[in-house]
């Protein structure tokens, strides 16, 4: 889950993925309080992330590294707040840049991370398939992030054939209700394990289309396989 919204905005949602059988797909869920941790704790947000981690879900801080121009300071000091403050089991790099020349400043960044928190789980969110030396850097890269007016259309770089589905994560909006099995098989079909499915989209600007629940979250909870965990 990429975003959903804070949890005073949307408390059904969040309790939705802890009740019985709500968190047994659920791979890792991004915690983003205000564009980051924030700059003081927030117990609605700490009670939120204890749920999914006492229901054995990941929780990832989200971490905005604005296609590589965020100060590298800031980004480390966003991390402590996120351990210190929300235990977050590791962290989302969102926006990553994705070109080779970005990859010593990626590195270092991972580095960094893991260093604040060792065994923390890190995913790149590049959004698109990134230069292939980025695979060896984290534990899964997000190479899909759009509509699925793209996604239905979009094939799987070459080189990923090379690394197991596990790796991969693809974030798709507006996908039909009728075509939830269809967006399924393509993320089989292009080898991505973790996948975030939902019917809402872009265009209401009150609200991203990661912060609400699917229209057909229980539907997806029912259908996801063994070979693609949401």
């Amino acid at each position: 889950m990429p975003g959903l919204a804070h949890p005073l905005l949307a408390p059904e949602e969040w309790n939705a993925l802890t009740r019985p059988g709500g968190a047994g797909p659920l791979h890792w869920v991004v915690l983003n309080v205000a564009d980051g941790p924030g700059v003081q704790p927030d117990p609605s947000c700490l009670e939120a992330a204890g749920r999914l981690r006492n229901a054995g879900v990941r929780v990832l801080g989200r971490l905005d590294s604005a296609y590589g121009l965020r100060d590298f300071g800031e980004l480390v000091s966003d991390a402590h707040r996120f351990t210190d403050w929300y235990r977050t089991d590791g962290f989302l790099l969102d926006r990553c840049p994705a070109d080779r020349a970005a990859l010593p400043a990626v590195r270092r960044a991972v580095h960094a991370l893991r260093t604040i928190h060792d065994g923390a789980h890190i995913v790149l969110g590049h959004g698109t398939h990134p230069h292939p030396g980025h695979a060896d850097i984290a534990d899964q890269l997000v190479t899909f992030s759009g509509p699925w007016s793209d996604y239905r259309w979009s094939q799987a770089a070459e080189w990923t054939v090379d690394h197991p589905p596990e790796r991969f994560c693809h974030l798709v909006h507006g996908v039909p209700r009728p075509h939830l099995e269809e967006a399924l098989r393509v993320a089989r079909w292009q080898g991505a394990a973790t996948v975030w499915f939902t019917d809402r989209t872009d265009r209401d600007s009150r609200v991203g289309p990661w912060e609400p629940l699917p229209g057909y979250w229980d539907e997806v909870v029912s259908r996801v396989g063994t070979g693609v965990s949401e």
